[in-house]
């Protein structure tokens, strides 16, 4: 791992530079750099160049004002101050600002209240994004030491990140996160107590997105029900004391953004279409259009900034040069603190960083469907506007403190270079008014309002115990409750079970029997009859908790629930009703499809009709999908698999592969899903099915033993472990008999059932991508704006391919520090671009080669293996057919024993 070795902003010198500034002039006083050069202003206005290409009758240019102006400058944080309009009785100021911080994306507060600032340190620090993807992007944590509001002490935890996606706190100095075109999400901690992450470990996989740095994967939120939800990603995660363990859900539609309200709704940020998207119903239910859930006028802005400098140009541009139609947007926050108004509590909000505004977002519930609109409308108004052309809110948190945190790139540019290029409407217009130079700032806003103190009390959660952060269940501020609950689970500790489920059973604050209902599910300790008393509660959000809370117990085989989904879907409140609907549904009861269709029948209220009809479609689509997902081959090992699976493997592994529990809480057997030893290299699978295991799999001990299966025949074997790596939220190659057979064979010899450690030692271990790994090739061509010519990316999701088409004799070549038994390559070719046909040679020296094994290219997953008679420090992978395409490779993993 890339340890932070390059300490910009220590302790000692944030201190200095605040001790600088003298009572008179607060810290942000400080201007950014380019606003102190006078020369800026002394500059005569640029001539704007107008492409030769460019069709001003377009409604892109047409009416386009392309006269010389005066450049945009730069000013203090309390400069900027000046240029906010905000509600009456509302106060901004600022609590961090550069040079201490820059670039400032995100930001997330441990459970000692330590606030983790994601800062994009490359993006777009010119108009053409060069070095985007240069690994120089940080994670740093800052803490208010004096309690006076500012935050003064800071320390590099994470460095040198290639763009990093999102900062997680996951307990104790430790937090989540992952870079841009990688498919990882690390666990990086730091062990020693000095600030730094000095720690580095696979948390997850499956969950990266290449291409353009604006459209991956961003905000791994962790919510109410104990899983963790990001933007792009049609599944959702969950941590486990067995690991982590994934299931399929539906596209939350979101770019930059995840956030929940109080009764764990999430609502996920669409960047380019402008709006909240998902926040119909939890998305594990799939999605749902609701005609109308945009009130008429949501999509318009009220910005007071007129240059119209965004990037549809002139057709969304209001007579007065303002935004027209919301464009882009990021970062997200259902408001759940104590220190603002309460008609603030439980109010979606999100930056409008092309319109420089702040939106609030009422919702009105009608017969279980929601629809939202901006409440300042009429007033054409937004929740704050600024007359600074610089001010960028992309992202909003509720703080421990109660209040409201803004974070502002404050930047010139906001939209990355794919829509920044030469000819574009946008390159014009930002070099028009000399925008393209301003980068490197960033500022994070307190919002307060008047009369109401900020929450002095600083948290302390991550020393106390269980038992002591119950209590902040209680916390008015939705931010403790939160903290408390995933602190309290990853913890583990089933000792303060009875205290929750006092607190479910006799507290007067809803909110706190709602966190504590989930933590017991957390803990897996949740009793059916409290969740079955819970369900006749006179609070329908009770009744609603208690049904989704219930699922768990359902998949680990509590099936005399469904009866009671049956009954609910008949309660007198249409959100209960929807919500037993959808259980009914996600869990798949015997004879939902019939459930579904005699509601319909029997409920006329809008929310069922809309729902119901749609499970109805989903459902027929998804019976035509099966036929058609798979090879005809593979769909016959699928449904092979899932029946025996159902029939035998369920009974320990759990009905959703989540693992049976025992008396005790424990599981019987490990979970299927997301499981990394599964999903690694199919050998684990299909040896143990074959052999059977015994013994503490990664130090955990389970109740059950897996059994040897090798009575059964090839088919057996492959149906199943391919069932299982394509089900449960997986995704990963089916294994064939033939490949079964082969095993067997070279495994005929094998005595008695393996231990874990003798089993996992024979497996091949997949090679991870090093720092001090040599990558190079004959022919590497540039992809996308900002890129470099680096066929490292081959390892990523980004990818490597060839300049050109491919031709005999290229090749791909990589020269590890040590040597190593490497006996199998593994590569995603995409679509078309898939080598027709290849070698592989292997050498000690990197001139004396042995060709290894050959093979034919295909599209997609291509796997080649080979007996290696020795190790080797130099593989290489050469091209020996001519092709029309050029042969690109992404994913690739390299495999020794």
């Amino acid at each position: 791992m890339r340890i932070p070795n390059n300490l910009i902003l220590t302790c000692a010198v944030s201190l200095a530079i605040f001790a600088s500034c003298t009572p008179e002039k607060s810290p942000f006083d400080v201007s950014p750099a380019d606003s102190m050069d006078p020369k800026r202003l002394e500059q005569p206005y640029p001539a704007i160049s107008i492409p030769e290409d460019a069709d001003m009758e377009s409604p892109v240019w047409k009416g386009t004002d392309l006269s010389p102006q005066p450049p945009v400058i730069p000013v203090s944080a309390n400069e900027q101050l000046k240029s906010f309009v905000l509600q009456p009785g509302y106060k901004l100021e600022p609590i961090l600002s550069e040079p201490q911080i820059r670039e400032p994306a995100a930001i997330q507060f441990d459970g000692n209240g330590r606030m983790y600032v994601l800062e994009l340190r490359t993006y777009m620090q010119d108009i053409d994004a060069t070095g985007e993807l240069m690994p120089t992007s940080r994670i740093s944590r800052w803490e208010d030491t004096d309690n006076d509001g500012v935050y003064d002490n800071s320390v590099i935890f994470l460095d040198s990140l290639v763009f990093p996606r999102y900062v997680v706190p996951f307990g104790k100095n430790t937090i989540l996160s992952m870079e841009s075109n990688e498919d990882n999400v690390y666990k990086y901690t730091d062990t020693d107590g000095d600030g730094k992450a000095d720690k580095k470990e696979l948390f997850a996989s499956g969950l990266g997105r290449s291409g353009n740095v604006e459209h991956q994967t961003s905000f791994l939120t962790w919510t109410l029900d104990n899983w963790m939800y990001s933007t792009y990603n049609s599944r959702r995660i969950r941590w486990t004391p067995d690991g982590v363990i994934q299931e399929p859900a539906g596209n939350p539609w979101g770019q930059w953004g995840v956030t929940q309200d109080n009764y764990g709704q999430t609502w996920f940020q669409d960047g380019a279409g402008g709006v909240p998207q998902s926040f119909q119903f939890p998305l594990v239910y799939g999605n749902f259009g609701v005609k109308g859930q945009y009130k008429d006028g949501f999509r318009e802005p009220f910005s007071l900034v007129k240059l119209a400098d965004f990037q549809p140009g002139m057709r969304e541009t209001k007579p007065d040069g303002s935004l027209n139609n919301v464009t882009g947007s990021a970062g997200n926050d259902v408001f759940r603190g104590d220190r603002l108004p309460q008609e603030l509590q439980n109010k979606y909000f999100y930056g409008e960083p092309v319109g420089r505004i702040v939106r609030q977002v009422n919702t009105e519930k009608i017969e279980g469907l929601s629809y939202i609109q901006n409440p300042y409308r009429e007033a054409q108004s937004e929740f704050i506007q600024s007359t600074d052309p610089l001010f960028r809110p992309v992202d909003i948190a509720t703080a421990p403190d109660g209040t409201m945190y803004i974070v502002d790139m404050y930047r010139g540019i906001i939209q990355q270079g794919n829509w920044t290029q030469d000819g574009s409407y946008l390159r014009t217009k930002i070099q028009q008014y000399q925008m393209d130079d301003i980068a490197g700032n960033g500022r994070i806003w307190r919002l307060t309002y008047e009369g109401m103190e900020r929450n002095k009390e600083k948290p302390r959660m991550l020393e106390e115990t269980s038992a002591e952060l119950v209590r902040h269940l209680s916390n008015p501020n939705g931010w403790w409750r939160d903290k408390a609950q995933q602190l309290i689970v990853l913890n583990q500790d089933k000792s303060v079970a009875g205290d929750l489920e006092k607190l479910v059973t006799t507290s007067e604050n809803e909110l706190a029997r709602i966190h504590a209902l989930w933590t017991l599910e957390g803990l897996n300790a949740l009793k059916l009859d409290l969740v079955k008393t819970l369900m006749k509660d006179k609070s329908p959000q009770m009744r609603i908790q208690a049904l989704r809370a219930s699922e768990s117990l359902y998949k680990y085989g509590e099936k005399s629930l469904a009866a009671d989904y049956r009954e609910m879907i008949k309660d007198s409140s249409k959100d209960v009703a929807l919500q037993a609907l959808l259980s009914a549904n996600v869990l798949k009861i015997d004879q939902y499809e019939e459930l579904i269709k005699s509601t319909l029948a029997e409920n006329q209220s809008e929310g069922i009709q809309v729902v119901g009809t749609q499970l109805l479609e989903r459902i027929a689509k998804e019976k035509e999908m099966a036929a058609t997902k798979f090879e005809p081959e593979q769909l016959a090992l699928f449904n092979k698999g899932r029946t025996i699976f159902d029939s035998y493997c369920a009974t320990c592994h759990g009905p959703k592969g989540l693992g049976t529990p025992t008396g005790g809480g424990e599981l019987i057997a490990p979970a299927f899903s997301g499981s990394q030893r599964l999903m690694g290299h199919p050998e684990y699978a299909v040896k143990t099915l074959l052999h059977g295991l015994n013994g503490a799999l990664d130090g955990k001990e389970y109740e059950g033993v897996m059994i040897a299966m090798d009575s059964n025949d090839d088919e057996y074997i492959a149906s199943v472990v391919s069932y299982i790596r394509n089900d449960f939220g997986n995704s990963g190659s089916f294994v064939s008999p033939e490949y079964v057979a082969q095993i067997r064979k070279e495994t005929e010899g094998k005595q008695g059932t393996y231990e874990f450690d003798e089993l996992v030692g024979e497996i091949p271990k997949s090679l991870t991508l090093q720092d001090n790994w040599k990558i190079t090739a004959s022919s590497t061509a540039l992809q996308g704006v900002g890129s470099t010519k680096d066929p490292s990316y081959a390892f990523s999701y980004k990818g490597w391919k060839t300049d050109g088409a491919q031709e005999p004799g290229m090749w791909f070549q990589v020269e590890l520090p040590t040597a190593q038994h490497i006996t199998e390559v593994q590569f995603d070719a995409g679509g078309k671009e898939f080598p027709i046909a290849y070698s592989v040679s292997t050498s000690s020296d990197g001139k004396s080669w042995t060709k290894v094994a050959e093979a034919s290219g295909n599209p997609g997953a291509n796997t080649i293996q080979w007996k290696a008679e020795g190790n080797a420090r130099f593989l290489k992978i050469e091209s020996s057919e001519q092709g029309e395409q050029p042969w690109a490779m992404k994913s690739l993993t390299l495999y020794a024993r």
